[in-house]
C-alpha cells in the first residue's frame, strides 16, 4: 500500500464519482480505478458499492476513510517539516480555482510561480464560489480564483480582474442549431438547458435570471451538475445547451461547438481573491504569475 492508493481513495470517497476524482487529481480515470482495485484486493475487502453512476462507501470503506486522512496529513506534515529542516524556502499556498475559469491561466500561474519559488508547495483545491470565499475566512485559502461575486462578498478581501472572456452557447455537434454561428437568447431560452447546482452555485442562477429577464422568460433547466466535466458530459450527449465562458474551448476540443450569443453578452470577469491580513509576498508573487499580460 502506497500514499497514492489512499490520496486517490480519499479523493473518491468524497467525490462519490471516480471521474470527478480523475479530474481534481489530474490523472486518468482508468488510472484511478486501477489503483482503487488494487488497494481493494491488498487489504481483502470492498471499499465501495458501484453504480453505474457513482460509487458510495462501504461500512468497512467508512472506517477506512476516516483513518486513511488521518494517514495522509501526518504524511504531508512531515513533509513540510523535513523541508524547513532542509532549508528550503518555506511554505505551501493554498490556492482555490474554478476549473472552467482558469484552464489558461492556471497553467501560466504554476509555471511561473515555481520558477521563483521552487521550494514552495501549491495546493489546488477545486471549489465553488461559495466554498473559496467561506475557506479564506477561515484562513484555509491564501488565494481563490473565480468568478467576481457580489461586492457585498468581498468585504474584507481585495481582489484583482485576470482576465475577461465572452459568454458562449455549448452544444452538441450534432445538434442542428450547431451549424449557426450566432444564438440568440430568445432560441436559448425555448431549449433545455444545463446549469450548474443552485446549491454550490447561487450567483450562476441569479447571473441566469438577469439574462433572461429583460426578454421575459426563464430557462428551462433540465439538469444541474456540481462540476463542468458533468456538465460537458451532459452536453456532449445531447441532453441540453449550457452556457459557459469562450475559454472553455481549450478543454473540450471537438466534443463541444461554442455559440456566439447576439447581442453579445457581458463577459466574464475571473479575479483573483485574497485576504488583506494575508497579503504575503508569495501571494503577490502567485497573483503576479496568473495576470494574463504578465
Amino acid at each position: 500500500m502506497e500514499l497514492r492508493h489512499l490520496r486517490y481513495f480519499v479523493a473518491v470517497a468524497e467525490q462519490e464519482n471516480v471521474s470527478r476524482a480523475a479530474l481534481k487529481l489530474h490523472v486518468s480515470q482508468p488510472g484511478i480505478s486501477r489503483q482503487i482495485h488494487d488497494l481493494e484486493d491488498e487489504i481483502g475487502f470492498q471499499l465501495f458499492e458501484r453504480s453505474a453512476k457513482s460509487v458510495r462507501l462501504t461500512r468497512a470503506g467508512k472506517v477506512f476513510l476516516t483513518e486513511a486522512r488521518v494517514v495522509l496529513q501526518h504524511a504531508d506534515e512531515a513533509v513540510k517539516k523535513a523541508r524547513v529542516a532542509a532549508g528550503e524556502t518555506n511554505g505551501e499556498i493554498n490556492v482555490g480555482y474554478a476549473p472552467s475559469l482558469t484552464i489558461q491561466i492556471l497553467p501560466q500561474a504554476l509555471r511561473k510561480f515555481q520558477e521563483q519559488f521552487p521550494g514552495v508547495r501549491v495546493a489546488l483545491h477545486d471549489l465553488s464560489t461559495e466554498e473559496m470565499l467561506a475557506q479564506l475566512g477561515e484562513k484555509k485559502l491564501q488565494v481563490a480564483l473565480t468568478v467576481r461575486p457580489p461586492a457585498k462578498s468581498l468585504r474584507g478581501l481585495k481582489f484583482e480582474e485576470l482576465a475577461r472572456y465572452e459568454g458562449c452557447v455549448a452544444v452538441a455537434p450534432k445538434n442542428p442549431l450547431a451549424k449557426l454561428k450566432f444564438i440568440s437568447l430568445e432560441q436559448i431560452s425555448r431549449e433545455p438547458l444545463i446549469a450548474y447546482s443552485r446549491k454550490d452555485y447561487p450567483e450562476y442562477h441569479e447571473m441566469l435570471e438577469r439574462l433572461f429577464a429583460p426578454i421575459g422568460r426563464k430557462p428551462r433547466i433540465v439538469g444541474e451538475h456540481d462540476g463542468v466535466s458533468s456538465i460537458v458530459a451532459a452536453v456532449a450527449a445531447g441532453r441540453g445547451f449550457a452556457l459557459v465562458p469562450s475559454c472553455v474551448a481549450s478543454m473540450v476540443g471537438p466534443r463541444l461547438k461554442l455559440l456566439s450569443i447576439k447581442p453579445a453578452l457581458p463577459a466574464v470577469p475571473v479575479v483573483a481573491i485574497w485576504r488583506k491580513e494575508s497579503e504575503t509576498e508569495m501571494v503577490r508573487h502567485f497573483i503576479a504569475a496568473a495576470r494574463q499580460d504578465s
